[in-house]
């Protein structure tokens, strides 16, 4: 008996061969799945995200002689190893940067955690193809998860020793199953665990004035986390003079009578402060002649007489 027909059976879509007489083969030219082999869960564990393996679309073959009978060949067959058809996808992940976000200082904390994304909807992110750069050296991702559907996996990385005050940069990049690199995506950020500084240069503590009010000045910095932000404190009411360029401030301060203390705070861009106090003393009521007595009074030419001035200084 002849062949009838050779049909071919992919991902649920069948396709009947036309016979070459050339060849003596049936052939036919198709149109492979839309989607990834890595995401056709067909028992060999392909899977997706951290589940994925190197997956296939079984293929099955079935020749119909012209009196009826049938032979199939499928991936439990004799030809297994023909009929797996391995499909990938172009498309590559894409990758974020959670934190620190670009450009952020972090103060007051010398090993940031640094946390990331890779998505991919297709064969899935390759956890073990994930790296992350710290400053041009590159270390594996300490913790990964992946989201329920497998297709967002969540890395942390911790650095194993302190990162110098000052900028740093990281760059993260990791491949798809298909071997699809994501984009290398990277942000620079400052670690600052130095406050600033704050020099004040009047007034002096522990100052005793008759003036109602008293300048302070002085100057601040910080190598690290600029601008600085300055805020002056005394009475209930808090000061937030400007700080020039070169450091520099002032701001008149009103005083009560009696002892004042005025707190002066330095604030660096990463939330670092130092502090100063400064005590002064305002005596604003004059002197009080209670009385005068000259004795004798009048006085003998050359002759010696004495005063007796009371006063007192509320």
């Amino acid at each position: 008996m002849a062949i009838d027909t050779v049909v071919v059976v992919v991902n649920g879509v069948s396709t009947t061969l036309t016979y070459n007489s050339t060849s003596g083969k049936y052939e036919g030219t198709l149109t492979a799945p839309d989607a990834t082999s890595g995401m056709n869960n067909n028992g060999s564990g392909p899977g997706v995200g951290a589940n994925a393996t190197s997956g296939y679309y079984p293929v099955v073959v079935r020749a119909t002689d012209e009196a009826g009978n049938v032979t199939e060949e499928t991936v439990s067959g004799s030809y297994a190893n023909r009929l797996k058809l391995y499909v990938k996808e172009t498309t590559a992940p894409t990758s974020a940067i959670q934190y620190p976000s670009a450009g952020a200082n972090i103060g007051n904390n010398a090993k940031p955690t640094i946390r990331f994304t890779l998505t991919d909807t297709g064969s899935g992110i390759n956890a073990s193809t994930v790296k992350i750069k710290v400053d041009g050296t590159e270390y594996a991702p300490s913790t990964s998860s992946f989201d329920a559907a497998g297709e967002v996996l969540t890395c942390t990385y911790t650095p194993s020793s302190n990162l110098a005050d000052g900028s740093h940069t990281i760059a993260i990049n990791g491949s798809d199953y298909d071997g699809n690199a994501a984009t290398e995506v990277t942000a620079s950020f400052t670690v600052d665990t130095t406050p600033p500084t704050l020099n004040i240069t009047a007034p002096t503590n522990n100052l005793l004035t008759n003036q109602a009010s008293v300048t302070v000045t002085g100057t601040t910095n910080d190598a690290n986390s600029t601008p600085v932000s300055i805020s002056i404190a005394c009475g209930g009411t808090t000061h937030t003079p400007d700080v020039g360029n070169d450091g520099t401030f002032s701001q008149v301060v009103a005083l009560t009578e009696g002892s004042n203390v005025i707190t002066i705070t330095a604030t660096d861009s990463s939330g670092l402060t130092t502090t100063v106090t400064r005590t002064v003393v305002y005596d604003g009521t004059a002197p009080n002649f209670v009385s005068i007595t000259i004795a004798p009074n009048p006085v003998n030419v050359s002759g010696s007489y004495s005063i007796a001035v009371e006063v007192n200084d509320a």
